[in-house]
């Protein structure tokens, strides 16, 4: 099973949702970490393919995302938790977006480094 790496405050923000959102991200993270893909994962447009994946999750009228990525054969990066808060339209905001690009950066520069410390 390869290990999850959490980046920036993903963590932190993933666990502030309600419960019934956190396990079922849990649960797509879990079929990420072992190669499968939940139905509800889907490519994050923007990104070139399928190795950015976001998990959309609505509880109680609300929106829950979390996006993850698999470029990494050896580990699986989670990139971003929110709250979708725009009441119009589906498309994730141009600041989470830039968000997302620049904590998949960071992924790279930390998963290069995890390689160098691999034996």
């Amino acid at each position: 099973m390869k290990p999850l790496a959490w980046i920036g405050s993903t963590r932190g923000a993933l666990l502030t949702f309600p419960e019934d959102v956190v396990r079922e991200i849990g649960y797509a993270l879990y079929l990420a970490q072992i190669g499968d893909k939940h139905p509800a994962a889907k490519p994050l447009k923007g990104f070139g393919g399928s190795g950015v994946l976001e998990i959309v999750e609505r509880f109680d009228g609300d929106t829950y995302r979390a996006v993850y990525t698999v470029r990494f054969a050896e580990v699986v990066y989670v990139l971003h938790a929110f709250q979708k808060k725009a009441r119009h339209g589906i498309s994730t905001s141009q600041q989470d977006m830039g968000l997302i690009r620049n904590r998949l950066k960071q992924a790279e520069t930390e998963h290069q480094a995890w390689l160098r410390r691999s034996p």
